[in-house]
């Protein structure tokens, strides 16, 4: 078993706290001087680091440290930087991997708890920041069924991967948009998008959606990427009235809505916890691209934490697994040999395929992660901070934010929210009572997300599946290139700079038409000082 990391953040808490610029290579969560303006605070007074440093993403939040959950937080952070084994001894720390998994830890999806970062081939194992997940469906983008929703690309012998990644080719094709990549003053700039090629005999498992065959030519993959992981917790406390407000005002300005999502005035859909744990009530959906989350205590993180590993816990006691692949590996004679050698302590009918078929699909594994460990690693969760603005005083800073809402660029990517009283609410029925009490929470703070918590459409080339994508919260961002080692944005890090980003929103159908073409109008300094706003919040 690989040893947990030391925790960084304990040398970032003694650095001393210096002015909030693009130089400040201060650490730790104390208040800044009171003559700052309000948008420094990004994260409000409870959610804002003044840490700029490559650690700057790393930061716990006053609110952790108000409620005394500073050794949780740091316990969390043990867990998210440190790789599980594939050790099934109770008394193993990090032990649980597998049988299938997507990564063994966390970290390596999310470099310096940031976006991941650009790859030039899939390798789930070596490249550090490869966030990289794979989009299986059909030609009507309806996900494959005999494979999990992220694809599994690993697995512990004897039992074999879903798909074989070392047969996964990506390529990085270049676009030239109607303008020619130039500007009308001549400056140029140029656009690659990628595309994802699996050959058939990659595939361990029979194509299927609905549980049907499907041919292999009806095949589509695409690429998706982590986001950044810090201030999550704040937008959980955006209340869900807030975001329907978001939306009536949008739908009222004649702005198109996902008809899945919003229709005649309401959700169309909302999201609803199906495992046997589950609360039964309805959230609004606020996370991921494809919006298929309600709260942080069910998100992406608190899924991840056992679908990318396979790691149980006591409220999730099944696999991350398919019906497809758990029929695929009881009856493989590789499997069936070995069996028992893996898993001797399994409960033997005589009959090896039954054996693994019922490993596989069981609903009641032991627990191998703690109930502590996952309220550690959610108090770290929803404990990270958000770093604060740089450059807020600067003649630059401000003529960019006053064209970033000239071009309209404010309205997808809304500036502030104020959130409410931020009572934890859990669709898993794991955080309630006490446990509510060890998550920190962010009442009343006003905070600057740049986001509008709603899917808009780009039209992108080889775009994302649906078409529709959340916008992405701006927040922070400017430090990638500092806490990640890569500046890319976007769903699939086409975008290698700011510039290309906004450019790849410029497709005559995007909802963002309008504001490139104003954009392109812009003269060269004006451009740079748009890019530098975006740099800085």
């Amino acid at each position: 078993m690989k040893k947990l990391f030391l925790s960084i953040l304990t040398l970032s808490l003694i650095i001393t706290f210096a002015a909030c610029s693009d130089n400040n290579n201060s650490g730790g969560n104390d208040e800044p001087e009171p003559e700052l303006a309000e948008d420094y605070y990004t994260g409000g007074k409870l959610g804002t680091t003044f840490n700029t440093t490559s650690s700057a993403y790393e930061q716990f939040t006053q609110a952790v440290e108000n409620q005394g959950l500073i050794a949780s937080f740091k316990r969390g952070e043990r867990i998210f930087e440190s790789p599980f084994d594939l050790s099934t001894d109770p008394g193993t720390p990090m032990r649980g991997l597998g049988p299938l998994w997507i990564r063994d830890n966390c970290i390596h999806c999310h470099p310096g708890y940031g976006h991941g970062s650009r790859q030039t081939e899939y390798n789930s194992v070596y490249e550090n920041g490869n966030g990289y997940l794979l989009v299986l469906t059909d030609e009507n983008d309806t996900y494959l069924s005999s494979y999990t929703g992220m694809p599994q690309t690993q697995a512990a012998p004897p039992f074999k991967a879903p798909l074989d990644e070392t047969k996964i080719k990506i390529s990085w094709l270049s676009y030239t948009d109607e303008w020619g990549n130039k500007f009308p003053d001549g400056e140029t700039y140029s656009l690659i998008y990628p595309e994802v090629t699996i050959p058939e005999d990659a595939f361990y498992v029979p194509l299927q959606v609905g549980g049907k065959d499907m041919a292999y030519s009806q095949l589509r993959v695409k690429l998706e990427n982590t986001i950044g992981i810090y201030g999550t917790g704040l937008l959980d406390a955006i209340t869900d009235d807030d975001i329907r407000a978001q939306y009536l005002a949008e739908e009222k300005a004649g702005i198109e809505l996902n008809p899945a999502v919003w229709a005649g005035g309401d959700f169309a859909s909302y999201y609803v916890n199906a495992m046997p744990c589950s609360d039964k009530k309805q959230y609004v959906k606020r996370y991921t691209y494809a919006l298929s989350r309600g709260s942080i205590q069910d998100g992406p993180g608190a899924n991840a934490i056992w679908n990318i590993t396979n790691v149980t816990r006591s409220d999730r006691k099944s696999h991350y697994m398919t019906a497809a692949y758990a029929t695929k590996a009881s009856q493989d004679p590789d499997v069936q040999a070995k069996f028992y050698s893996y898993y001797p302590d399994w409960n033997k009918t005589g009959d090896v395929e039954k054996d693994i078929y019922n490993y596989l699909m069981n609903t009641d594994l032991p627990a191998e992660m703690t109930d502590q460990e996952y309220i550690d690693v959610m108090a770290w969760h929803r404990g990270l901070a958000v770093p604060a603005a740089r450059n807020v005083d600067t003649e630059e800073f401000q003529q960019g934010k006053k064209l970033f809402t000239e071009l309209g660029c404010a309205y997808c990517h809304r500036p502030t929210w104020t959130t409410g009283s931020d009572e934890i609410r859990d669709p898993n029925n794991f955080f309630v009572g006490a446990r509510a009490d060890m998550l920190p929470r962010y009442p009343n703070q006003k905070i600057w997300p740049y986001t509008d918590m709603i899917q808009h459409k780009l039209y992108m080339k080889n775009d994302i599946r649906t078409g529709w994508c959340r916008t992405t919260p701006l927040w922070g961002r400017g430090l990638s290139r500092k806490c990640t080692g890569a500046d890319d944005r976007l769903h699939d890090c086409r975008a290698r700079t700011v510039l290309e980003a906004i450019m790849w929103h410029g497709n005559s159908q995007s909802h963002a038409r309008k504001s490139v073409e104003k954009f392109r109008e812009l003269s060269k300094t004006d451009r740079a000082a748009v890019v530098k706003f975006i740099e800085s919040i």
